[in-house]
Parts: C-alpha cells; sequence; structure tokens
C-alpha cells in the first residue's frame, strides 16, 4: 500500500491538489495519500522548509513526502528525490529539503521521462512530475531508476539559530492558525546554550525570562511547542494580531 503525504501553497480553492491526487491514484490506486497542508503561505519556500522537518517523523519508513512550494517552477531549477531518514522527498530543488538533506542523503534528479505524464507543463510540475514520481516511488521503484545522483541540493541559508558570545539569535519562521509565532530555536538547543543560567529571550518590545508550560499561563506565553521549538502566544488571542509580529523578525537570547 504505502503513503504518499502532500505539503503545498496550493490552498483549497482550486482543483490543483485534487488532481496531484488522481494522478497518484491512477499510477497507484492502493496509495494511502494523508494531506499535512496546503496553506504553506504562498510561494514560502522558508517555511515550507520547517513544516517539513516537522511532521515527517510521525510516518512509517518508506513513506514518499511531496512538498510542492515552487515559486521557480518552469525555470532551471531540478526535480529531486531526497532520500533520507528511511524516507522519500519529493519536490523542486530550492532549498524546501534544506533540514533534511543532509550528508548521508541519497538525492536524485527526476531526468526520466518514462516516470513522467506524457505533456510537461511549464506550471504545473506537481501533476506532471511529483505526483507521478511519488506514486512510482510508492510502488517501489528504486530512487536511481529516476535520474542521476547529485551531491550538490540547494541549501537555504541562516534556517537555524547562530549563537555570538552569549547571544544566541533565531528568527520567527512561521505562525499557525491560533496566531503563535513559531521560531526556529529548538527546545534543546535553548537549554544547551542557556544551561542553567538565568537568561532573558526577547522579540520585538517582549522579553521572557522563564519558558512556560503551555499557552494558558499568562497573558503572554513563551513554551516550547509541540515541533520542540521555541514559539510565542497570547492567552485566548493571537501573538500575531496583538503585537504586530512578522516572518523573520529577530528572536535572541541572551545570558549573562
Amino acid at each position: 500500500m504505502g503513503a504518499i503525504t502532500l505539503v503545498t501553497d496550493f490552498g483549497v480553492k482550486d482543483p490543483y491538489v485534487g488532481i496531484m491526487k488522481g494522478v497518484i491514484l491512477t499510477i497507484h490506486p492502493g496509495a494511502a495519500i494523508v494531506d499535512i497542508t496546503h496553506e504553506v503561505e504562498p510561494q514560502d519556500v522558508r517555511e515550507a522548509a520547517f513544516l517539513v522537518d516537522d511532521y515527517w517523523r510521525y510516518f512509517p519508513p518508506g513513506t514518499v513526502h511531496v512538498v510542492v512550494v515552487d515559486p521557480t517552477v518552469g525555470s532551471d531549477r531540478r526535480p529531486i528525490i531526497v532520500s533520507a531518514k528511511g524516507h522519500h522527498f519529493v519536490g523542486p530543488d530550492n532549498g524546501v529539503f534544506t533540514l533534511v538533506a543532509d550528508n548521508a542523503s541519497d538525492i536524485h534528479v527526476i531526468e526520466n521521462r518514462n516516470f513522467m505524464l506524457p505533456a510537461i507543463s511549464s506550471t504545473f510540475h506537481g501533476r506532471d512530475i511529483f505526483s507521478p514520481a511519488a506514486a512510482r516511488l510508492c510502488l517501489g521503484f528504486s530512487p536511481h531508476a529516476f535520474g542521476r545522483e547529485i551531491t550538490d541540493p540547494v541549501l537555504i541559508g541562516n534556517l537555524r539559530p547562530v549563537a555570538d558570545g552569549n547571544v544566541l539569535t533565531g528568527e520567527v519562521v512561521r505562525f499557525d492558525r491560533f496566531g503563535n509565532a513559531i521560531t526556529n530555536i529548538k527546545a534543546e538547543t535553548l537549554h544547551s546554550f542557556v544551561k542553567d543560567a538565568p537568561f532573558e529571550i526577547r522579540t520585538g518590545d517582549i522579553s521572557f525570562t522563564t519558558i512556560n508550560k503551555s499557552y494558558y499561563e499568562g497573558e503572554f506565553a513563551c513554551l516550547a511547542g509541540s515541533s520542540g521549538y521555541l514559539e510565542f502566544a497570547v492567552f485566548r488571542g493571537s501573538f500575531r494580531e496583538e503585537t504586530g509580529a512578522g516572518k523573520r523578525d529577530p528572536v535572541t537570547v541572551r545570558v549573562p
């Protein structure tokens, strides 16, 4: 059977996601297709990269993860398969797989036309290239059958926080439906940096000196969310709306 997950910035107004599922099911009728989200901010490759790192680990080995956030579709950017950690990741070579493509990853370009739809649109590779590839990977085809191996995938810089002396600097990378600001600072990174020292976490004009357990503790909360990343919230409100926070806003952790 096998599972295929889908992440896109397509939304659900248009038929694009349904068409991709139709292509997959035509090739592999028994595939279990799981929608992760189709509400990535349009063309936001950075946000998609963090979402991929958030969800893949909750699926069984062998799962195929299709990610189509592809602002340069139709250009010379490569369609790729990243095989890592027992999973396959299918999508554009634009940095969307930065957090899962490590030195041990097996990466192949999708260039075998036998594994694509007969006509290749310059605007819908999700349908014509990525969905057919995902279906065939799920059927057991080897990534080596799709094309040449590469060792130079596009990687997005500055996705991880940077420590400089007594300051750890990260950023807000996305907002969830509740308006919580999710950062690129993992709780384990925070604890390793702070150790047992007092600390101040600051974003904009708001600072925290403790880590909350959940969202209900105080009007503003700073906590390790379910994804393991540090996030900021407002109890029964939206941190984004109440503070005017935005993506790429700096987040600093300072120790004495």
